[in-house]
């Protein structure tokens, strides 16, 4: 039941996504698409309150409740980026908004952007660590809550090899391509040039007007 809640509420997330960002370019109901926006985070509270259910009728923790966690957790670390991005491009698309500027691509802008990144998925780790942690003191049952407990260390791995990655994009800056100026940077006025010019003597001279 839990896996198939979590499908759900995927399916539920992108459903609710596409029809709040329809009803706010294609319908002109801005307040409308946005209110479908925010429903978003009830998707897991709904998911919440059925583990802790299932939990509390005597089901034994599994890998399900563990993967609940995690996906609660990742909504919450990546979920309002997520729609932030997608609102972007779709108020460009649909709404003749500017286009949205994408993510830098080079140099430590793109280690600062890898950076933010991660600590998405750092606050990811810790939400899920903290609904396993509630779930775990819930069954206060040490030889039931093993599974449980593994899924904590599963969430700080991902989280510190998503950190390990975004670390080698600041030890390693990716380079821009040859002549193309990197990102940020200002453009440099063309330095004049110094070099006398040629004297035209074919050139029709000013006339000077008869006082």
């Amino acid at each position: 039941m839990i896996v198939t809640l979590i499908i759900a509420c995927e399916i539920g997330f992108w459903v609710l996504l596409a029809a709040g960002l329809s009803v706010r370019y294609l319908l002109r109901m801005p307040r409308t698409g946005m209110a479908l926006l925010l429903c978003e985070p009830l998707l897991e509270v709904v998911l919440l309150v059925v583990t802790a259910l299932d939990l509390k009728n005597g089901a034994d923790p599994s890998w399900k409740h563990g993967l609940a966690a995690l996906y609660i957790g990742y909504t919450v670390g990546h979920g309002h980026r997520t729609v932030k991005w997608l609102d972007g491009h779709a108020a460009h698309r649909i709404g003749g908004a500017p286009r949205p500027p994408g993510p830098p691509r080079y140099g430590m802008a793109r280690a600062r952007h890898e950076g933010r990144v991660w600590l998405g998925t750092l606050l990811a780790a810790a939400v899920a660590t903290g609904l396993l942690q509630i779930a775990m003191w819930y069954v206060d049952d040490p030889s039931r809550t093993t599974s449980l407990e593994s899924w904590q260390y599963t969430a700080w791995r991902a989280a510190g090899i998503h950190g390990l990655i975004a670390l080698t994009y600041a030890i390693w800056p990716k380079k821009a391509p040859s002549g193309q100026r990197p990102e940020g940077a200002r453009g440099t006025a063309r330095p004049a040039t110094t070099d006398p010019q040629p004297y035209d003597d074919t050139a029709p001279r000013p006339t000077e007007r008869s006082v």
